[in-house]
C-alpha cells in the first residue's frame, strides 16, 4: 500500500514524465562560486536525485553580470557548459531529472553594477541601482534567453525562470517597483512585457521538448504589489508564452512578513496556490513551510497544487522521498526552518549547510565509512551533541553506551521546542531517538556515574557532552523567591502577570516570546492576522495593518549594553523575533545596571535614572557556563581517550549548529 498516493504519482508533462509530485526548490548552495564547487554540487544533487526526489531545480544562476546576486556570484555563460554537465550527469545517472535556475537580483544585486526597472535603491542593498535603457531591457531578455540555451546544451531537462521574490522580474511586474513610462512600463500590458518575453523567446529557442518553470510571484506581500486579478492575468500570459508547470512564489526578501521561518505555520501558503487552481490548464507547484511527507500529501489531497515544492527540507534528509515512500518516514530528518546553517551562512558569503544535517552540500568532505578497528565508546550526556555523536559512532560500527543523567533525551533542544513558534524542534529529537533505536545504541537514562565508575569500565574511547548549566548571576537578593531560571519556567514553573527577563540574547527573546504567546500550533489564519497578510486579497500585494492578539503578561526584557536589543540573533530571522516582541508590546531596555532584588521587585538604573521594576518573578536568563568538571577529571587520567564537545567545550549563546556538528565530526574520527 502507497501512503502518500499523491504525492508519488507520475506527473506527465506531455513529453516527459516526473517520477512523482516532489519538487527539490531552488537553494543558493555557495558551492556555486567556489573551486571545485560543480564536482561538490554534482555529488550534492545526486544524492537527492538517488534519494527519489522528482525534479530538482538548482540554486539561482545569473544571465549576465549586472544580474549577480553578489560580486562574482554564478552566471551561466559558455565557457561552463561542460562543468554545468557534471551536475546534470551525476543526476540523470540517478533517475532524477534538473532544471537550472535563471536569476537576475536587479535592485536586489549587492554590487555596483546592479540594474532594475528604475534607479530606486532597496532597502536590503547599498547599492543603488542602474536603471535599465530600453536597450539594456531587450539585451537582458536576450541574455535570459541565452542562459536558458546553455542550460539545454549542458543537458538540463529545462529551467525555472525566477518571476518572484522581488528579483528583477518581479520589479518590472509590480507597480511598486516599475514606474517607467515607456512599453516597459506603466499600464499592467507594459509591466508584464518583459517576463513574456523571456518565457517566449526561451521557448522559440529551446523548442517543445523542454521544461519551463516560471516561478510566479502570487503573494508579493509589498505595498503597491500586484493584485490577484494581476497575478491571474500574468498566470494565463505566462502559460500561453509556452511555459510548462508555474511554481509559487509567496513573498518579497523585503517583506515584513515571514514566509519561511519556523513560526510559519507548515504548509501555510498553499491556500494562494489553491486559489490558483483551475485559471490555468498547466501543473500549478505550491511552496513555503512543507516540510513532512504527511503535509505535502494534505495538500495535494486537498487539490491545493499538482506539485509541493521543498528546498530546505532535502538539506536535512536527502533521502526524504525514499523514506517516505518506504514507509519510513518516522526516520526523516525533519527540517525546522532555523535559517542557522542555511540561508543565514549565505547571507554571510559561507556556503550552506545544515544545522541538523552537517553533511549537508559537504558529501565529498563528509564520507561515512566503517572503522578498521571497532571500539567501545561512552558519550555523556543527551543533547545535542551527544545524540549526534553516537548516531555518527554507531554508524562507523563502533559500540555506543550513551548516558544520560535526566529521564529523557534532548537537552537544551527539548526546553527551546516549548517556545511558540518551534514546536518542529520536537522533530529533531524524534529523529535521533528512532536512529539511536536503529543503530542499536545503548541508552542509560536516569544515569550518573563518576569518573571513577567510567574508567572502572574500560571503554576505549569517552565522549564528554555534558553540556551547559545557567551562569549564576551576583546581584543582591538572586535567591529571593521572586527569582526564576529559564528551565525552571520551560519547565512549568508558576509564573505571575508581571515579569522582568535579564539577558537579551537568545534565550532571553525565546523566554519573552513564551511569557507573552498562548501556547499550541497556531492556525495560518490566526498567522495571517498577527502579521498582516490578507487572505481576502482586496489590496494590492495583499497586505493588511497587523493586528497580534494581546500579550498574556507584562514582560520587560533587559540587557546590561547599550543599543538594539537581539543584534546577535540571526541574520535572516532576528528582525522576525524583534518585530513580534513589539507586536507583544514587551518592554526592552539596554544599558540596564541591576542593583538588587527585594519584596518591592527588580531594581534597576538607566542611564543613572533608579527604578524599580514592580515584577512577580525576575527570569535569569543571562547566558551559560560549560558543564565539564567531568571531563576535566576524566581528562586528568585518560588523556586522549576523552573528548570534549557542545556546550561542555564552549557555552556561550546555545549553539545546536556546532553542538550537532561537532559530534558527527568526532564520530568520524573515533
Amino acid at each position: 500500500m502507497q501512503h502518500y498516493p499523491l504525492l508519488f504519482q507520475p506527473l506527465d508533462l506531455g513529453f516527459i514524465t516526473l517520477r512523482n509530485r516532489v519538487l527539490m526548490g531552488s537553494m543558493h548552495i555557495g558551492l556555486e562560486e567556489q573551486k571545485g564547487g560543480f564536482a561538490q554540487l554534482a555529488q550534492f544533487y545526486a544524492e537527492r536525485a538517488k534519494g527519489g526526489v522528482g525534479l530538482i531545480v538548482t540554486g539561482g544562476i545569473a544571465p549576465n553580470r549586472a544580474g549577480w546576486v553578489s560580486p562574482f556570484s554564478a552566471r551561466m555563460k559558455p565557457s561552463l557548459v561542460a562543468k554545468h554537465q557534471l551536475i546534470t550527469q551525476a543526476v540523470h545517472a540517478e533517475g532524477g531529472r534538473i532544471c537550472m535556475q535563471i536569476l537576475h537580483a536587479g535592485r536586489y544585486g549587492y554590487h555596483p553594477l546592479a540594474v532594475a526597472p528604475m534607479a530606486v535603491k532597496s532597502p536590503i542593498s547599498k547599492f543603488k541601482p542602474w536603471k535599465l535603457s530600453k536597450r539594456g531591457v531587450k539585451k537582458t531578455i536576450r541574455d535570459f534567453v541565452r542562459s536558458a540555451e546553455l542550460a539545454q546544451k549542458a543537458n538540463y531537462d529545462g529551467v525555472e525562470v525566477m518571476g518572484s521574490e522581488g528579483y528583477l522580474i518581479n520589479e518590472f511586474i509590480a507597480p511598486y517597483t516599475n514606474q517607467r513610462t515607456d512599453e516597459w512600463g506603466g499600464s499592467m500590458e507594459n509591466r508584464f512585457r518583459f517576463p513574456l518575453e523571456i518565457v517566449r523567446q526561451i521557448r522559440e529557442k529551446v523548442g517543445r521538448n523542454f521544461i519551463i518553470i516560471y516561478r510566479l510571484s502570487m503573494l508579493d506581500l509589498v505595498k503597491n504589489g500586484s493584485n490577484w486579478d494581476e497575478v491571474v492575468l500574468l498566470a494565463k500570459a505566462i502559460e500561453k508564452a509556452g511555459a510548462t508547470i508555474i511554481n509559487t512564489g509567496v513573498g518579497w526578501h523585503e517583506a515584513r512578513i515571514p514566509t519561511i521561518a519556523t513560526l510559519v505555520p507548515q504548509g501555510g501558503f498553499s491556500w494562494i496556490t489553491a486559489r490558483m487552481k483551475g485559471e490555468v490548464n498547466i501543473p500549478l507547484i505550491t511552496s513555503n513551510r512543507i516540510n513532512t511527507p504527511e503535509v505535502a500529501e494534505d495538500i495535494l489531497q486537498r487539490g491545493d497544487a499538482d506539485m509541493v515544492s521543498m528546498a530546505r527540507p532535502f538539506l536535512a534528509d536527502a533521502d526524504f522521498c525514499r523514506k517516505a515512500m518506504e514507509n519510513r518516514a518516522d526516520e526523516i530528518n525533519t527540517c525546522i526552518a532555523c535559517n542557522q546553517a542555511c540561508l543565514d551562512h549565505i547571507f554571510k558569503q559561507k556556503p550552506a549547510t545544515c544545522l541538523v544535517n552537517p553533511r549537508a552540500a559537504k558529501e565529498t568532505i563528509y564520507n561515512i565509512t566503517l572503522a578498521q578497528k571497532k571500539k567501545t565508546v561512552a558519550i555523556i550526556g543527551a543533547g545535542m551533541a551527544g545524540l549526534s555523536s553516537a548516531i555518527s559512532a554507531a554508524d562507523r560500527g563502533h559500540t555506543v553506551h550513551l548516558f544520560e543523567k535526566s529521564d529523557t533525551i534532548g537537552g537544551q533542544f527539548r526546553m527551546a521546542a516549548k517556545v511558540p513558534g518551534k514546536a518542529d524542534f520536537k522533530e529533531t529529537i524524534r529523529y535521533f531517538s528512532r536512529q539511536l533505536e536503529l543503530k542499536g545504541v545503548q541508552l542509560h537514562l536516569k544515569t550518573t556515574l563518576s569518573a571513577e565508575a567510567f574508567i572502572a569500565k574500560n571503554f576505549d574511547e569517552i565522549v564528554v557532552a555534558t553540556g551547559v548549566k545557567p551562569r549564576q548571576l551576583s546581584i543582591p537578593g538572586i535567591d529571593h523567591p521572586k527569582v526564576l531560571s529559564y528551565p525552571e519556567v520551560l519547565n512549568g514553573a508558576k509564573v505571575g502577570h508581571s515579569v522582568a527577563i535579564i539577558g537579551a540574547g537568545g534565550i532571553g527573546f525565546d523566554m519573552a516570546a513564551f511569557l507573552t504567546e498562548k501556547g499550541g500550533e497556531q492556525s495560518f489564519e490566526a498567522f495571517a492576522k498577527t502579521w498582516g497578510v490578507d487572505m481576502s486579497y482586496q489590496e494590492r500585494g495583499a497586505i493588511a495593518k497587523p493586528n497580534p492578539s494581546p500579550a498574556t503578561r507584562e514582560v520587560f526584557l533587559l540587557q546590561r549594553s547599550e543599543g538594539k536589543l537581539g543584534r546577535k540573533l540571526g541574520k535572516t530571522t532576528g528582525w522576525i523575533h524583534r518585530r513580534l516582541l513589539k507586536f507583544k508590546k514587551v518592554n526592552m531596555i539596554g544599558g540596564v545596571v541591576y542593583e538588587k532584588i527585594d519584596d518591592a521587585g527588580l531594581h534597576i538604573s538607566v542611564k543613572g535614572v533608579r527604578k524599580i521594576l514592580s515584577v512577580d518573578q525576575i527570569v535569569i536568563c543571562a547566558g551559560q557556563v560549560s558543564e565539564n568538571t567531568l571531563f576535566e577529571n576524566l581528562h586528568k587520567q585518560l588523556g586522549d581517550k576523552i573528548h570534549l564537545i557542545g556546550g561542555a567545550k564552549l557555552a556561550g549563546e546555545l549553539d545546536a549548529q556546532r553542538a550537532i556538528r561537532e559530534g558527527f565530526e568526532i564520530g568520524l574520527r573515533l
